[in-house]
């Protein structure tokens, strides 16, 4: 068996973080070339920038409002896809994985995010790993669920990205388990998240609950109408507090009855590059 030492060369971190440890997180500002964003999946349409960079500081606002601490990165011109920070780190307990992203265009998005990461945790003497031959692997294909992991296995992330991810897991005394993408998605936190540490939100169509397997007791899956997946993205926050999309009512209405604090934000621009409200930041 490899061991992590062997497969993994540093680390960094992701969507992975539990509610009590969200207290810090980076974001990237959105370069004039998000015209050329990827938009494959649920994306598509002219892109209008000014619009997107405004939705996008109403987001980096609520999450300030929220008590998060905020690092705004300067974007990229050659890479038009910067703001999605998401997938270019993953950090688990403040270990962080840096994984090779799935799709060819954005694997040079990555120098100033690692560096930014190494050099806050390297004050904690923390770990960084970094992927290395044939893995791929996007943050946004990876869930969790207290102490219990969930990754997507999809078109940005390959059988390999998903072996060091779990020795990753294995060295620190989690469980992973792996759900098998459709088509018709992009990544797993596309399609879901978790809103609380105890419930996993998703959509008709896309997944069902045994996709999951048996959940720890107390936690539970819950399936939002197919036309709302897009609202299924929602970033749990302290205090009950939890971001969601704009215009996904059946999604809002189970969150508040769930006594959560809902706050809706208009990321329609940023919808049109396949992007989602949990892309477009990295708690640590």
């Amino acid at each position: 068996m490899v061991r992590i030492k062997d497969t993994l060369k540093d680390i960094s971190h992701m969507a992975t973080v539990r509610l009590d440890q969200k207290k810090r997180a980076l974001v990237r500002s959105i370069p004039l070339s998000f015209t050329r964003a990827l938009a494959q999946y649920f994306g598509g349409g002219e892109k209008n920038v000014a619009l997107a960079r405004e939705q996008h500081s109403a987001y980096v606002q609520a999450l300030k409002d929220a008590g998060i601490h905020i690092k705004v990165i300067d974007e990229d011109e050659n890479h038009p896809d910067c703001v999605f920070v998401e997938d270019q780190a993953v950090v688990i307990d403040g270990h962080i994985l840096l994984p090779v992203p799935g799709h060819p265009s954005r694997v040079r998005e990555q120098p100033p995010i690692s560096k930014y990461l190494r050099e806050q945790l390297r004050k904690l003497k923390i770990r960084t790993c970094k992927m290395g031959g044939e893995g791929r692997m996007d943050g946004g294909d990876i869930l969790r669920l207290g102490d219990l992991f969930f990754v997507g296995r999809s078109t940005r992330t390959n059988e390999r990205g998903i072996f060091v991810l779990k020795e990753l897991l294995d060295w620190l005394g989690y469980e992973l388990r792996i759900i098998n993408i459709p088509q018709n998605a992009l990544h797993l936190t596309s399609i879901s998240s978790t809103p609380t540490d105890s419930i996993i939100l998703t959509a008709e169509g896309f997944l069902k609950p045994e996709d999951f397997g048996i959940l720890p007791e107390g936690c539970r899956v819950v399936l939002m109408p197919e036309e709302e997946v897009y609202g299924c993205n929602t970033i749990g926050l302290p205090g009950n507090k939890v971001l969601i999309a704009k215009d996904y009512p059946t999604v809002a209405q189970f969150l508040r009855s769930e006594g959560l604090e809902v706050i809706e934000l208009d990321f329609s621009e940023i919808r049109k590059a396949d992007g989602s409200l949990t892309c477009c930041s990295i708690f640590y």
